[in-house]
């Protein structure tokens, strides 16, 4: 189930206040590659295991924050540094 147009409004990064955008599906698809080799490390310092099934891009596209089983996870230590590439 897609993210609500609604909720994507009015969610923000917890930490900068920054908006959020959508990832799109090759964006997820390359997040997941990295988890899959496991490159990406969250804000808490872990090294990320689980793939995701979405992410919410914050504005500077400095950082995204997973999304798992349909819910944003919008928590700074889960925030992951969106890599250079992407």
């Amino acid at each position: 189930m897609p993210i609500n147009q609604e909720l994507l409004d009015i969610l923000v990064c917890p930490e900068s206040r920054q908006s959020v955008t959508l990832a799109d599906e090759q964006e997820v698809a390359g997040i997941n590659q990295r988890i899959a080799r496991m490159e990406l490390v969250n804000r808490a310092g872990t090294v990320v295991t689980q793939k995701i099934d979405g992410a919410l891009i914050r504005e500077d596209r400095a950082f995204f924050y997973p999304i798992r089983d349909d819910i944003p996870i919008m928590l700074i230590d889960e925030a992951i540094r969106l890599p250079e590439d992407s």
